[in-house]
């Protein structure tokens, strides 16, 4: 758990950091949404670097999670200068929820998880994540890609 956590950690740092950027270049308007992305930004690697003491303290990620989620919804369902963006946020709004979901799932085990998602290894579980991965990525790239249009 300890390895995954620290992954998990600095992916969060650089993702979150670059849709904090992408918001700071191609939107930049509503200082609220502005300051909840950032504020995700920061929480989540910290809480997952403090949680390696205490993992109790994992339950902090609704938090920064929530921030995020919320700061991306609120892009996305806001004026957007074209159908590229919209589907870039969108894309980003859909992988970070079901990031979310995983989470809430596979952490906390807020939900039932069947026996072939048990194993963190296992195929089934991968892919839920590599398509929460691809929702990311696809979602940053197209936001750039509407801006450099």
């Amino acid at each position: 758990m300890t390895a995954r956590v620290r992954r998990l950690a600095i992916t969060s740092a650089w993702a979150l950091g670059v849709i904090w950027l992408l918001w700071a270049l191609t939107v930049g308007r509503a200082p609220l949404v502005g300051a909840a992305l950032g504020l995700g930004w920061v929480l989540m690697p910290t809480v997952l670097w403090a949680s390696l003491r205490r993992p109790s303290l994992r339950i902090g990620l609704i938090l920064p999670a929530a921030l995020v989620t919320f700061g991306v919804a609120a892009v996305a369902f806001g004026p957007l200068p074209d159908d590229t963006a919209r589907a870039g946020w969108l894309s980003l709004l859909t992988g970070l929820a079901m990031g979310g979901v995983q989470g809430a799932w596979f952490w906390f085990g807020w939900f039932p998880v069947p026996p072939a998602l048990r194993d963190p290894l296992a195929k089934a579980r991968l892919r839920l994540i590599v398509a929460h991965v691809v929702l990311v990525v696809s979602g940053m790239l197209l936001v750039t890609a509407a801006a450099l249009t």
